[in-house]
């Protein structure tokens, strides 16, 4: 494989488009994508650098599919174009219990991360996503050790999954959010559990259930 460093400018920028775009929209771009994002003069200049980064082993390409470009990792395999997302920490899905804290999350790099549909960064911007301990939420399809995906904010409406923050216990917990007066009522989708209600200055909103990844096995 041929080293960035000796490739041409040209070359080495649609490689790093071709990385921005995967990114960024989850399918690779096509020619005249490439040929407008790095101010080319014509589609055969972009086939021209194309082949000379398949010849290099960095991309393999399907001429006759519009966006047939596969990146390749230096083993040569295809490199997954799903977005990823942090796992910053665990969210009980029954009894609160102590929850992450977003500020240590944002400055490490030690959590793992789960791929998800590029649609989704799309729609809702910047995610987090927490594993589930418990079952309060097995009737919303929830199970333990599954992952929720979340969208940060404080805001919900009634009937949205939420993970609720409760100020004076320091626990935060995964539930349906609904505000009656002047309480919250933080209900379990599990027919054997009782919900939890608080007074309302005593519930925040960290963020709200945009999908669920499923575990297996």
């Amino acid at each position: 494989m041929v080293s960035r460093r000796k490739m041409p400018a040209r070359r080495r920028r649609i490689l790093e488009f071709l990385q921005e775009f995967y990114l960024e929209n989850g399918i690779p771009p096509t020619v005249r994508d490439i040929q407008q994002a790095c101010d080319i003069s014509s589609t055969s200049v972009v086939d021209y650098n194309l082949k000379q980064l398949e010849e290099a082993g960095y991309i393999n390409r399907r001429k006759e599919v519009a966006r047939g470009i596969e990146l390749l990792d230096n083993e040569g395999q295809p490199v997954s174009n799903a977005p990823r997302v942090q796992i910053v920490g665990s969210i009980a899905a029954g009894q609160p219990i102590p929850v992450f804290s977003t500020e240590d999350s944002a400055a490490s790099e030690e959590f793992d991360t789960v791929e998800i549909s590029p649609d989704l960064p799309r729609r809702h911007g910047k995610l987090f996503a927490l594993t589930v301990n418990g079952t309060s939420m097995i009737d919303a399809l929830i199970d333990d050790g599954d992952v929720v995906v979340i969208k940060p904010g404080q805001e919900a409406t009634n009937g949205e999954m939420v993970v609720a923050w409760l100020k004076d216990e320091e626990e935060a917990t995964l539930k349906k959010f609904y505000r009656e007066g002047d309480r919250v009522r933080l209900q379990p989708a599990n027919s054997t559990m009782t919900p939890i209600y608080c007074p309302a200055e005593n519930v925040e909103v960290r963020g709200k259930v945009v999908t669920v990844l499923r575990k297996y096995g």
